[in-house]
């Protein structure tokens, strides 16, 4: 069904493993990985580039997540509470999705990430260590905003959403940042799963491919989660901010230049 180098394999392999580090430290690793397969394979129809990257990013997300949970204080419960319901929401989205002209959404976006990265900048603290009491309101919340709203945010767009839940998880419960990106691993699962389900019945997987790619990708997680536990909350902050930098840099060309 689908030609591809052995140049052109390599490269995506590479791709797969900056992408799967990227995605263990705080998410967003896609931004990288799904753009490499639909250049790789621009004669097939996108479904196969998505479903591909979610068939791959799984097994890199659960190493990590596995990772995270041995050596992290994270809540296995919530987090898998929170996946349900963000799984659940991300159908929500999906299905509104192809009635939303995305051209609408991502200036709002662009403005919501540069007021995240305000406010990482502007509070240097943020994240460095939990504090305070969580309350129930507190956790209702956070299914509120990062199970049901990024949920949906994420199956009706999708840059972004792994920083997003951290974010809110530092935000709303108190997380320091290596416990929040570890608790969105296991999210992250949760929604990939239920996503690939998708892409695994409409038959939209390079599947002589994947096994390579999610190999490679799972050993940028490994590396990338043993990196964010042994470097601390300072380590990811600074990648959390250079991924929202190349997440506004890769919406506004969308925005601005490819789609203009």
């Amino acid at each position: 069904m689908y030609d591809i180098s052995l140049t052109t394999a390599a490269l995506l392999c590479a791709a797969a493993a900056l992408a799967g580090w990227i995605d263990a430290v705080v998410g967003g690793g896609g931004l990288l990985q799904l753009p490499a397969l639909l250049i790789a394979f621009p004669q097939l129809p996108p479904a196969y580039a998505l479903g591909t990257n979610k068939a791959v990013s799984v097994v890199g997300t659960s190493a990590a997540a596995v990772t995270y949970t041995r050596k992290a204080p994270v809540d296995v419960r919530l987090a898998c509470r929170l996946g349900v319901v963000a799984a659940l929401a991300s159908v929500g989205g999906a299905f509104f999705a192809a009635g939303v002209d995305s051209a609408v959404l991502r200036p709002l976006i662009i403005v919501l990430l540069l007021a995240v990265a305000a406010f990482v900048v502007l509070r240097p603290h943020f994240g460095h260590a939990p504090g305070g009491v969580v309350t129930r309101g507190r956790v209702l919340a956070a299914f509120a905003v990062a199970g049901a709203g990024i949920g949906f945010y994420d199956g009706l767009l999708g840059p972004g959403t792994g920083t997003f839940l951290v974010i809110a998880l530092v935000a709303l419960l108190n997380m320091d940042m290596v416990t929040a990106s570890a608790t969105t691993k296991v999210v992250n699962v949760c929604t990939n799963i239920g996503a690939l389900a998708m892409f695994m019945w409409h038959g939209t997987v390079l599947w002589k491919l994947a096994p390579v790619m999610a190999l490679c990708n799972m050993t940028g997680a490994f590396v990338g989660a043993h990196m964010a536990l042994k470097r601390g909350s300072g380590f990811v902050r600074v990648v959390l901010l250079v991924t929202v930098a190349a997440l506004v840099g890769k919406l506004a060309y969308d925005q601005w230049v490819a789609g203009g």
